[in-house]
């Protein structure tokens, strides 16, 4: 087993109730609520995903991030990277990382990813219906980061010598981002730290340099949109595909395989394997599994055939590159996600496969 090798899975903070999504979405509303009304989109599509060990359970009660914590440490994962949401000063969803805060039984590492995207009603295909908005301003960064230090001064906060990991969603949106970068690591020195490692999210800008816009290492996204290709329906079943299609396009019936987009994960998984390394610092990135049709009635995407040992051939790959690239303490990988049920992204046990996805990632970890 490579010891010094720390996994770190991302975790949504999503499953509680909270005031703003019972005045946009309804009372009571959580991402349990967009879970439960799934349904198949097409045959041999597993809908709904459903929990099994842990339950439909509420991240306002200290048990259920404590059960979290030890189910992920006994199949080695190292720490949880939670979404972080900072509106100008406006928090969401902050109840969990504050109560994880201020509770030492929740014994697990732990560091922040801002989510500094807008909230729009894009969950139901509303992206123009803009809930709460985005600002950017140094000074906000300034208060942003000061808010941060109580999270980073915590003994459980994942440092790389001694600098607090900080992970930016989305940096390119962010007017001043070279700036700001400069200011948060002058606080993080002038708090104690050596400095403030910061990690760029690659989801919809790739193959930049991070260190242009002030930043130590970029974060591999997956699953890649960009690489997806192989519908699944064709490569198949092309007579098949051909009828649905038909039969779709002239208005007779319409097919989940052409109102979705649907590909097919082992090809994801070889793809990804396949990519050549960037030549510049990136953190390699691994996923259960993609299925955000829980959320979307259509144009959903959706990786489809994903097994927990196909998963597990993906974890033994980015484990020896990880191994062969990295020291001390970047000698690190993510999991995307722990918890991102209605994304049917998640490491926890759901009712067909139980703990197996849990089982392939420790034996191919540590093998």
């Amino acid at each position: 087993m490579t010891k010094d090798i720390k996994p770190i899975a991302i975790y949504l903070p999503q499953f509680h109730p909270f005031v703003e999504n019972d005045e946009w979405w309804g009372k009571g509303f959580t991402e349990w609520t967009n879970v439960t009304k799934s349904q198949p989109k097409f045959k041999g599509h597993y809908q709904p995903q459903l929990p099994s060990d842990l339950g439909f359970y509420d991240l306002r009660l200290e048990e259920t991030m404590i059960a979290q914590s030890e189910l992920a440490k006994k199949y080695g994962i190292y720490g949880f990277c939670y979404y972080h949401y900072w509106f100008n000063g406006k928090l969401l969803m902050e109840q969990p990382l504050e109560m994880m805060l201020n509770s030492k039984n929740i014994d697990m590492p732990f560091c922040l990813c801002w989510a500094n995207e807008n909230w729009s009603r894009r969950w139901d295909g509303s992206d123009h219906l803009v809930l709460i908005e985005q600002h950017y301003s140094l000074q906000d960064d300034l208060e942003h980061i000061r808010y941060l230090m109580k999270f980073f001064k915590d003994d459980r906060y994942i440092k790389i010598d001694n600098k607090p990991v900080l992970v930016i969603y989305r940096s390119e949106l962010h007017p001043q981002i070279k700036e700001a970068t400069e200011l948060w690591k002058k606080e993080a020195k002038d708090a104690g730290f050596e400095g403030l490692y910061l990690m760029q999210m690659e989801n919809f800008v790739k193959g930049v340099n991070p260190e242009i816009q002030g930043f130590d290492a970029a974060i591999e996204f997956t699953p890649d949109f960009s690489i997806a290709k192989g519908k699944v329906l064709k490569r198949e079943n092309r007579i098949k595909y051909i009828i649905e299609k038909y039969l779709h396009k002239t208005g007779i019936r319409d097919s989940g395989h052409f109102i979705n987009q649907v590909y097919s994960y082992p090809d994801l998984v070889n793809d990804t394997i396949a990519k050549p390394p960037m030549d510049y610092k990136q953190f390699r990135c691994v996923t259960p599994s993609w299925d955000n049709s829980a959320r979307r009635k259509k144009d959903a995407t959706i990786f489809h055939g994903s097994t927990p040992e196909k998963f597990g051939q993906w974890v033994k790959y980015v484990t020896a590159f990880t191994e062969e690239n990295f020291k001390g303490d970047e000698r690190i990988f993510f999991i995307n996600a722990w918890n991102e049920w209605a994304e049917g992204n998640h490491m926890e046990p759901d009712i067909k496969y139980g703990k197996s996805y849990l089982e392939e990632f420790y034996k191919n970890f540590i093998s």
